[in-house]
């Protein structure tokens, strides 16, 4: 099995092949506009980094995600950094629920993965090995996902992201429905395949934010109300991190798609 080697600053060795800088991906004034709502216009620049997206349900991260992810063009504005690289897809998408095959193994599943994304078949076995490292998964290789623990399901979901090393990664919810336990081995994966990637996490979870985030972003009724560190945001309501982004989210009741 072939190791993830650093290169250089932003350089990441996968397969024997060095990819592509990470750039940064940036929103210029992106809006989409729904016949009774609309988000925006946001301006907001992702660079390498872990950031947590946070907001009350409808508060429009959905939409902000597939703008991210390249799926739903905005109505006005654009979005730039994200794409295809040498033909392979340069955003890992972990959405909150992602239907898995229960018959195949993580093996079959990820090298299936894999060419789905654009990996060439020469370096897919070792992309798939790089993805179960990350994952935790190695020796879940080749057993039936059917016979994984919910926890090992949600970590194989996070190494179809990474299968493909992207320089982008879109985490939807990634820690939803675990145990605390589950939750802690979960943060530790993504912690430990971040570095030198743009990763943007929605969460609803005040202790992912504390464990994760490098920034945090609040949205409130498709607009950012917040963009800055944990530690400014949690000195604004007396250290109670929940509280402060509470403050935040005048809007809450008010969903966007």
């Amino acid at each position: 099995m072939q190791r993830v080697q650093r290169v250089e600053a932003g350089q990441l060795l996968v397969a024997g092949v060095a990819a592509p800088e990470t750039r940064a991906v940036r929103l210029d004034g992106a809006e989409v506009r729904y016949r009774r709502a609309a988000i925006g216009p946001i301006t907001l620049t992702f660079r390498p980094g872990i950031t947590c997206l946070v907001g009350a349900n409808g508060a429009g991260k959905s939409t902000l995600f597939r703008v991210l992810a390249g799926v739903q063009a905005p109505t006005f504005g654009s979005v730039q950094g994200v794409g295809r690289t040498g033909g392979i897809s340069t955003v890992g998408y972990l959405p909150q629920e992602l239907g898995l095959p229960r018959t195949a193994t993580c093996r079959q599943y990820l090298d299936y993965v894999a060419w789905v994304y654009g990996v060439p078949r020469g370096r897919r076995r070792a992309a798939v090995d790089t993805a179960l490292q990350r994952a935790d998964l190695t020796t879940r290789a080749d057993v039936p996902i059917r016979s994984l623990s919910g926890g090992m399901r949600r970590r194989l979901a996070f190494a179809h992201a990474v299968v493909h090393d992207p320089q982008v990664l879109l985490l939807d919810e990634p820690t939803v429905g675990l145990d605390p336990v589950q939750r802690q081995a979960m943060r530790d994966v993504i912690q430990g395949a971040s570095g030198g990637r743009v990763t943007v996490i929605s969460t609803h979870l005040v202790d992912d934010v504390r464990a994760l985030a490098d920034r945090v972003i609040v949205l409130d009724a498709g607009h950012v109300v917040y963009d800055g560190d944990v530690t400014d945001l949690e000195e604004t309501s007396g250290d109670d991190l929940e509280a402060a982004i509470t403050a935040l989210m005048v809007h809450g009741d008010e969903r966007l798609p």
